[in-house]
């Protein structure tokens, strides 16, 4: 086995590596290429167990079934790198995906809805109405005009007490619609006051690292 190849094998699967013993669904495999798309980018190594054993594939077959995930069943469509790997007679088809200018990206599932999907270490997970908001609006060219009402200041105050808090909880505490709340919580992640945290069960929001109150604070009123 060739150095390179036996490296990526002992990392295992992760946020950026994912193993396919074999492709026997497109539908399957766009979803591994839209979460690397939306999230930071990732390889497959199609012919490899979950284990790390080397089962082989058949290389151009299993190229074909990669370029319609990316293409039929991925909007918009996924650009991929591919390159084959030959281990004892056996072949290992890698294939490279970048992070995505061009997010969100959907994947079509068996009934027949595009679903959107981001990458959790070594999970697929389905991304929620909160991220793909973003994700649009960090491709806008005319920026995010911040209305700061009693909602924006109210979620503001409540981080500065809590470490974080949900979409639902948001919505709630602040007695506001569902979409408004989740106009806000998009805005101030776009803006870098917020940052997404994903867990097991859920997604909450937290204060950026980066972001200074009291230092914004005095620029909004400048």
């Amino acid at each position: 086995m060739s150095f390179y190849l036996s490296k990526l094998i002992l990392e295992g699967e992760h946020q950026r590596q994912d193993f396919k013993y074999c492709i026997s669904d497109s539908k399957k495999i766009a979803k591994s290429l839209v979460a690397f798309a939306n999230t930071d980018g990732g390889r497959l190594l199609i012919g490899v167990k979950d284990n790390g054993n080397i089962a082989g594939v058949r290389s151009e077959e299993e190229y074909y079934m990669v370029e319609s995930a990316a293409k039929i069943y991925s909007k918009p469509e996924i650009d991929f790198t591919t390159h084959q790997h030959f281990i004892d007679g056996k072949t290992v088809l890698e294939a490279t995906i970048k992070s995505s200018e061009n997010k969100p990206h959907f994947a079509k599932n068996d009934d027949g809805r595009w679903m959107a999907y981001y990458r959790k270490d070594d999970e697929n997970k389905l991304a929620n109405r909160i991220m793909i908001e973003v994700w649009k609006k960090e491709k806008r060219n005319n920026g995010i005009f911040l209305n700061y009402s009693n909602s924006e200041q109210f979620l503001l105050d409540y981080l500065d007490k809590n470490e974080t808090i949900s979409h639902s909880s948001f919505t709630r505490k602040a007695q506001i619609s569902y979409r408004e709340a989740e106009r806000i919580i998009s805005d101030f992640i776009v803006l870098g006051i917020l940052e997404i945290r994903t867990s097991e069960k859920n997604i909450i929001y937290a204060i950026s690292e980066n972001f200074d109150r009291d230092e914004w604070n005095i620029e909004k009123v400048r």
